[in-house]
This record gives structure tokens, C-alpha cells and sequence, in this order.
């Protein structure tokens, strides 16, 4: 059964900038409309996609163990981390805005986590297993990811309707800058990791397999 014919086949490669077809065959390799530099696969896709992951990671500790606001009434101040505001919001009623933080810093970030790191080892693995299921995990690793801020938007909408009030003020936390930090590395993980990488070997497979039957057959 013939496949049809895919870029690299044509020796064709698709400017990331401005969406051009350019051929490959001719040094040295740019895009000729925009000058952009082409690359058949993003340079070191799972080195920096495990370097930025493995970054935010270590950022997320601190994201949530550091307070993220401190919420003064009547002269009376309190820190508050992301889980503790979860706990504070939901027991006061707004349990709207307690779920939007649980899953804009809990939740997110950690399915990020877990994605990313099942694409990167079964990419190292070389993995056949659940290629379509895998693409469909980047997708939604990328859709997810322009989400992730909600928290910080809360925080900055919670401290302007407490600012309205006369005896009460709230001020940012070194936590809210972590989570900054784990928002910004996790964004960058899943844009230098290559989906292309979950499809080479399959389409290796069937190239390996047509040449086995002609020799077979011989």
C-alpha cells in the first residue's frame, strides 16, 4: 500500500514565521521570503523541553509553599498561600473563585507536568503506543497553557475590589512571582517540544517493512 508523500519526501520544509513551503535543498537554509532560519524538527526539541520543565518544576515548590498576598482588615494582617486562599474563599462562599484558583495553580500545572513528561519518555522510548491519544495530549497541553494566568488575574482583581474598602488592604507575596515563573517555563516546555517526534518512527515503520518483504521475497 503506497503512502502519500510527506515534506521531507519532497525535501520541502514549512517556515515557521510565515507558513512558506521552502525547499531544502540549497545552503544555506532559510526561509525565501523571510529570511527565517528552517528547520526540519526544532533543535534540541527534549533537551530544552526537559531543561524548561525540570526549571518550572522547581519553581512550583516555592509557588506554593511561599504566601502569594497578604490581606490586611482593620490593622489585622494575614499571609496567605494559593492553597490557604483556595480553603479561605470557599469557607466565605465564593466557591466560583476558590475553584478557578484551585484549578489555574493546582490542577494546570500539574497535568502539565504529567503530560509533558509522558510525551518526552515515550518519544525517548520510541513508543508505538497511542500516537493519535498523544498528539491530542500536545493539543491540549497548548490549550490549557493560555489559561494558566487566571490565577495572577484573580489575585490582581481580588486586591482592586479590597483597595475599595476603607480599613482594608492587600499586598503581593514572593509566591505570586514563583507561580509567574512556573506559568512562563511551562508555556516555553510545551512550545520547544516537537509533536513531529511522536510520528518519525511510525513513519520509518512502514519503510522498514517494504524493505524486508523485498528481500524476503528475493
Amino acid at each position: 500500500m503506497t503512502t502519500p508523500p510527506v515534506a521531507s519526501d519532497l525535501n520541502l520544509c514549512l517556515c515557521h514565521s510565515c507558513g512558506l513551503a521552502c525547499d531544502m535543498t540549497f545552503e544555506p537554509h532559510e526561509c525565501e521570503r523571510c529570511g527565517a532560519p528552517l528547520h526540519r524538527r526544532k533543535p534540541n526539541s527534549l533537551t530544552r523541553t526537559w531543561a524548561y520543565m525540570f526549571t518550572a518544576l522547581v519553581f512550583y515548590i516555592p509557588a506554593n509553599l511561599l504566601p502569594v498576598m497578604n490581606t490586611k482588615m482593620v490593622g489585622n494582617g494575614a499571609d496567605s498561600t494559593i492553597m490557604s486562599g483556595v480553603i479561605e474563599f470557599w469557607q466565605h462562599g465564593a466557591w466560583d473563585i476558590a475553584l478557578i484558583i484551585f484549578i489555574a495553580s493546582i490542577a494546570v500545572p500539574g497535568v502539565k507536568f504529567v503530560a509533558l513528561t509522558l510525551l518526552l519518555v515515550t518519544v525517548q522510548r520510541d513508543s508505538q503506543w497511542a500516537l493519535r491519544e498523544r498528539s491530542q495530549m500536545y493539543r491540549f497541553v497548548e490549550l490549557i497553557g493560555y489559561w494558566s494566568m487566571l490565577d495572577v488575574i484573580v489575585v490582581a482583581l481580588v486586591a482592586s475590589l479590597v483597595k475599595f474598602q476603607a480599613l482594608a488592604d492587600i499586598e503581593p507575596r514572593p509566591g505570586i512571582l514563583f507561580f509567574g515563573l512556573v506559568v512562563v517555563f511551562t508555556m516555553l516546555s510545551a512550545m520547544s517540544f516537537d509533536p513531529r517526534l511522536i510520528w518519525d518512527k511510525e513513519r520509518q515503520k512502514p519503510l522498514n517493512e517494504e524493505v524486508t518483504d523485498e528481500v524476503t521475497s528475493h
